[in-house]
């Protein structure tokens, strides 16, 4: 099983210019490949990529400062992209036609090759770099490291280690099945009773954005003042998406470990964020970011992702006699039913989701228990 650790990277001043210049050559050498394939009558093709590639190193002697397989690799994500392209278009997608890197915007490089580095304790070797860098943390996965991928994001490097491993502790679930409604105010409810709080710290930071975006718009472009104002709102997002992520993890990790069946909804995100009043907090809850994180922890822990059919009435539908209410608009959350049962929205709506799972499957699974 291979499973990625990302771990911040404490480097010293001669490190991190060591991971610039490589980051820088590894765009480099991406440009001018796709500058050359972007000629006219010049068609891709991964043997004439290799023999361009062998030009423009001579031709650029200060490739050589770095590990060679820093701007070779270069060919590989080239060639990469080229096949995603001619995918898409053969499937009748949106094309998305390889783009030219540019400086500052999702810099990285990639030694996918064992003996380039390799990682000990908390150290992190890289070929052609005379000093281990330091790494925040140890690795969290034991096994054989296989690749390692840096990146550079709000002034911090990061190292993505991706890990061949067996050790992943797939947990034994403690109850049968569960239903999760998504909403803005309570992020995630529960069948059993368990309610995850929205996190929307976007909500919190919006004046404090404002504020260094406002600063930013008013230096000179390219000026020293613009870049660290650039570098304040930077590090303002990355502070926002960490705490959003640890939310997310938070909810998946407790569904994945607790239960073996998981209904959720099919949620049309996109439509939903045409609404203007509440657009902002949609996007700032990460659903369909906290349905990946569901279906790939599900994955590794071997539990199974129900996920209810879009138009399923699943508010509306009373959970003892089944008569579904028309009439309920989205600012109701709570109503009566016919039968006398008074219902809370949300709650309601996930216990009907953990019935359509155990109906889906038509296992005969352990239902919902209130929390107390």
């Amino acid at each position: 099983m291979l499973l990625a650790h990302k771990i911040e990277l404490r480097p010293t001043e001669e490190q991190a210019d060591y991971l610039n210049r490589a980051c820088g050559s590894r765009r480099h050498a991406f440009n001018q490949l796709l500058a050359h394939f972007n000629q006219d009558g010049v068609k891709w093709s991964k043997k004439e990529a290799n023999a361009v590639y062998k030009a423009i190193r001579e031709q650029f002697p200060w490739y050589a400062e770095v590990s060679q397989r820093v701007t070779r690799n270069a060919v590989d994500d080239l060639h990469n992209a080229f096949s995603h392209f001619f995918r898409r278009i053969k499937n009748g997608e949106k094309a998305g036609y390889p783009k030219f890197k540019r400086k500052g915007q999702h810099d990285s490089f990639a030694l996918r090759e064992k003996p380039k580095f390799d990682v000990d304790g908390r150290t992190l070797r890289i070929e052609k770099l005379k000093t281990r860098i330091k790494l925040r943390q140890g690795l969290r996965f034991t096994g054989t490291p296989c690749q390692v991928t840096i990146s550079k994001r709000a002034g911090k490097f990061f190292a993505s280690i991706l890990v061949d491993s067996s050790d992943y502790d797939p947990k034994d679930q403690q109850c049968g099945s569960v239903g999760v409604d998504f909403g803005i105010k309570d992020m995630a409810v529960c069948s059993n009773g368990h309610t995850f709080k929205a996190n929307q710290k976007l909500k919190y930071a919006i004046k404090k954005l404002k504020r260094r975006q406002r600063a930013l718009s008013r230096k000179k472009k390219g000026s020293n003042r613009y870049a660290k104002a650039k570098l304040a709102v930077a590090k303002l997002h990355y502070r926002i998406s960490n705490q959003r992520l640890a939310v997310l993890h938070e909810i998946s990790d407790y569904l994945t470990k607790n239960f073996k069946v998981i209904t959720i909804e099919n949620l049309n995100v996109k439509g939903m964020i045409r609404n203007r009043k509440l657009s902002r907090a949609i996007a700032d809850c990460g659903f369909g970011m906290l349905r990946q994180f569901i279906e790939y922890k599900a994955d590794f822990r071997d539990c199974t992702v129900v996920i209810a059919d879009r138009f399923y009435p699943s508010s509306k539908t009373c959970h003892l006699c089944k008569t579904v209410n028309n009439e309920l608009i989205l600012k109701q959350r709570e109503w009566r039913c016919e039968c006398g049962a008074r219902h809370d929205r949300d709650f309601n709506a996930s216990i009907n989701l953990d019935i359509y799972g155990r109906d889906t499957l038509q296992l005969d699974l352990k239902p919902y228990t209130i929390a107390t």
